[in-house]
């Protein structure tokens, strides 16, 4: 064994051996794989091997797509056999809600280049040779693609592939301990101690333990998972004698998934009575063990099975196989650099291994070889989750995640466990008013006020919602007097120090403001793809306030912490400075009701900021609003929070006050095309592309970040645009990756959409070529699989030139 490498990677599952092989493959080839047994032991080995591409987020679809297209490759260069079976796979619809969904995703896959198809009952009976009874079945998707493969066989050919670039592989052998060094981490393993540069912990079942070494907590928990395979089935072995496979089926309504195994079938489930497993910690001696067998917990979904397979009863079962495997909250993959930690690297998680370990693999040696990855990594970055995260968070939204794996996936859904967690000091103000609640990063945040004899549920839908009037009536009290919103959900971001204008100008694309003004600005990657757009608020020369996504604080401060430069302090305020947002016509009347200060439109300019006293509070106010109408925003000390709404609430009792929440305010967005971080703004686009190139200072003298391929973007042209369109929509919206048809042709998607209740619109914003980009061009958006025409238009719906806005 060596003792110093470039890479240690902790773990010989699937993903560890992936990410082995990757990093050879992207030229690292001083890489070291330490294992504490043979190669799969853990979860690996006992994994079912199935493989599909069906992913609600599109990134990590993509990304599935990768891994099963990597393994032929595999075979190629290693001469050894991954067991494919490329035998397609049918997701079945028994409710319109779940083939809404189908297609919904099957229109995403139109310019993904995924060939799926949306069948009917006569093709689903052709396909699986009428073994499925399809009572109650309305449609299902297929997809070649899927199949499935041998765990074992295509572990060790990423295992021989990255032997043949160069990569170290070490059995038997127990990591005991990580220590950060000035260089990187030192291992102590138990054949010795190698030091490196750059740690995976790729540990699978034995990930929480190896993190902690390293005093991470790292949010998963093993589930324990059951699947059964049958004796000898004569109708699969007809199938056998014709040169056929039988396909890949899951049945979301049964909570299972069936694929063919040898001359039988295999059947596993995701049960509601499910089982956690090893809550407080993995034993060290687990590894090649099955645990026992527990039939009480599937007897439910066994009895469904039967009744949709009639073919599994007349069968008898040849074995069970009961084992473990790791879940994040969310159900996505933990990968990526660990905030807080220099050149710790995670990629845990992974509880699809044969579905996404190529792609996770790959994307972690773009991370750490190239400092960014190809594709946003959002839905997968371990830094979405803070460190208020806790295992008391973890354990019951894992079983949550678990209990609703094959759950129709509704775009407004706010799933209830583990809350209310985090909460404002408006938490119980709010809620008494009939608040509906949403969940970002943690934080309770209001999608709407419920009106008097509503439910305070939304109803889950592909379609408007029951929250419809509600937020109508708060987008116009808005609009027509004045609204409350708190500012809670921003991230917020205290920047000090000699240097703090220097670094700023770095490290945002956009102008530095001056003191006592803010400015918009994009932070841009290396690659000149889009990380963060920002508000920038100047309050002295080294005293500044960022404002951003709450949900990207993970994201954000662990750019600011890899960008760092001395003289520079940077806090993460976001849950010590908090306050409202007003905004309406009122607006003003409402502010000069409670401060002492001049908020005339003379002395209080559009995208001012100053210091004031608002009732009792120390506050910083800066003149600027997402609602695209005039508009404050308030900070304040959280402690200060109460008071400052008693003050402005009294205040505006005579002025229409009223408060509002998210729903509202992604409405009245609409209104001006404003865009959205996470829709509109994220790392799969650039400046150009959105439109966020207006807010770059191209002329500044600073090297900032991003400058030579935003600089060549914009001297090329992109070739994709961002345009709003307004859309003949019937009981639905655009959501977010509907496909735009141009003469008979996908040539765009959408990124986002909704309702403008101030103008009685569908409103979609899509990317489309930049040539087709002009005003009066009519196109079709594929929404839940009809057709609607749909108008682009460039001129905004309310306050077209901004003259209430900035008056």
């Amino acid at each position: 064994m060596k003792s110093h490498v470039r890479v240690v990677v902790i773990g010989g599952g699937v993903v560890g051996c992936s990410v082995l092989y990757h990093l050879t493959k992207l030229g690292w080839s001083d890489v070291m794989l330490i294992e504490r047994s043979e190669l799969t032991s853990g979860s690996t080995w006992h994994a079912a091997g199935g493989f599909h591409t069906l992913n609600g987020d599109t990134n990590m679809a993509a990304l599935q797509g990768y891994t099963i297209r990597l393994y032929k490759e595999l075979e190629a260069i290693t001469g050894m056999s991954c067991g494919l079976h490329h035998v397609g796979g049918i997701t079945l619809a028994d409710n319109t809600a779940r083939f809404e969904q189908l297609k919904a995703e099957r229109a995403k896959h139109r310019y993904m280049g995924l060939e799926t198809e949306i069948l009917g009952p006569e093709e689903i009976a052709k396909l699986t040779d009428g073994m499925v009874n399809l009572e109650g079945i309305i449609g299902a998707l297929y997809d070649p693609l899927d199949g499935h493969l041998d765990p074992s066989g295509t572990t060790h050919a990423y295992a021989k592939a990255a032997r043949m670039g160069g990569a170290e592989i070490v059995l038997h052998n127990r990591v005991l301990s990580t220590t950060q060094t000035r260089d990187g981490w030192e291992v102590v393993t138990e054949k010795g101690t190698v030091t490196c540069e750059h740690l995976v912990n790729a540990a699978g079942l034995w990930a929480r333990e190896v993190g902690a070494m390293a005093g991470v907590y790292l949010p998963l928990l093993p589930m324990a998972h059951q699947y059964l395979v049958t004796d000898d089935i004569p109708e699969i072995m007809d199938i056998l004698k014709l040169g056929r496979e039988f396909p890949h089926v899951m049945d979301p309504g049964g909570e299972s998934y069936l694929r063919q195994e040898g001359r039988g079938l295999c059947i596993g489930f995701y049960e509601k009575p499910c089982e956690p497993w090893s809550i407080d910690g993995t034993p060290w001696g687990f590894g090649h063990e099955l645990l026992n067998e527990s039939f009480d917990k599937i007897e439910d979904s066994v009895n469904f099975a039967y009744r949709r397979f009639p073919v599994l009863e007349r069968s008898g079962v040849k074995r069970v196989i009961h084992g473990p495997f790791t879940f994040a909250p969310d159900g996505n993959p933990l990968i990526g650099p660990v905030p807080g930690l220099r050149n710790y690297w995670s990629a845990c998680a992974v509880m699809a291994g044969f579905s996404q370990g190529g792609g996770m693999g790959l994307a972690l040696a773009q991370w750490m070889i190239e400092g960014e990855v190809e594709r946003d990594p959002r839905g997968f970055d371990v830094a979405r989750f803070g460190n208020w995260t806790t295992p008391g968070y973890t354990v019951p939204k894992v079983i949550e995640n678990y209990q609703m794996r094959f759950s129709v996936g509704y775009p407004n859904e706010e799933r209830p466990a583990a809350r209310p967690f985090r909460t404002t000091p408006m938490y119980d103000v709010f809620d008494g008013m009939g608040a509906v609640w949403g969940q970002q990063y943690g934080l309770e945040v209001v999608n709407y006020f419920a009106l008097p004899g509503d439910a305070r549920y939304e109803d889950p839908t592909f379609r408007r919602s029951n929250a419809w009037e509600a937020t109508q009536q708060e987008v116009m009290a808005v609009r027509n007097a004045v609204g409350i919103n708190e500012v809670q959900n921003f991230g917020k971001y205290r920047v000090t120090g000699p240097n703090a204008r220097a670094w700023l100008d770095r490290i945002m694309a956009g102008l530095i403001p001056k003191p006592g003004r803010l400015s918009l600005t994009p932070m841009l990657a290396a690659s000149g793809k889009i990380i963060g757009d920002f508000t920038v608020s100047c309050l002295s020369e080294t005293e500044f306030q960022l404002t951003s996504s709450y949900g990207a604080q993970g994201w954000h401060s662990r750019w600011f912490d890899q960008n760092a430069m001395d003289g520079v302090t940077v806090e993460n305020i976001s849950d010590a400075r908090s306050g409202f947002q007003i905004a309406g016509p009122h607006a003003r009347e409402l502010l000069s009701r409670v401060t002492r200060a001049d908020v005339s439109a003379g002395a209080f300019k559009f995208m001012d900021v100053k210091r004031m006293t608002v009732g009792m509070a120390d506050c910083i106010v800066q003149r600027v609003s997402y609602t695209a109408d005039i508009g404050y925003e308030i900070y304040c000390d959280h402690m200060s929070m109460r008071h400052l709404w008693t003050v402005l609430n009294a205040a505006g009792a005579d002025l229409g006050l009223r408060p509002f929440g998210m729903r509202a305010m992604m409405s009245l967005r609409l209104d001006k095309f404003f865009g959205s971080w996470g829709r509109e703004y994220s790392p799969d686009y650039t400046p150009g592309e959105t439109g966020l190139d207006r807010f770059i200072r191209w002329n500044k003298p600073s090297d900032w970040i991003g400058k030579a391929p935003a600089s060549a973007e914009k001297s090329a042209g992109s070739k994709r645009t961002l345009c709003a369109f307004i859309v003949d929509a019937n009981s639905a919206d655009v959501v977010a990756w509907e496909p735009v048809w141009i003469d008979g042709s996908v040539q765009g998607y959408c990124t986002s959409g909704g309702y403008s209740h101030y103008t009685g619109q569908s409103v979609a914003l899509a990317l489309i070529p930049t040539a087709q980009a002009v005003e009066g061009l009519m196109v079709e958006i594929e929404i839940l699989g009809e057709m609607r025409p749909a108008r682009l238009v460039t001129t905004p719906l309310f306050d077209a030139d901004g003259a209430r806005m900035r008056g």
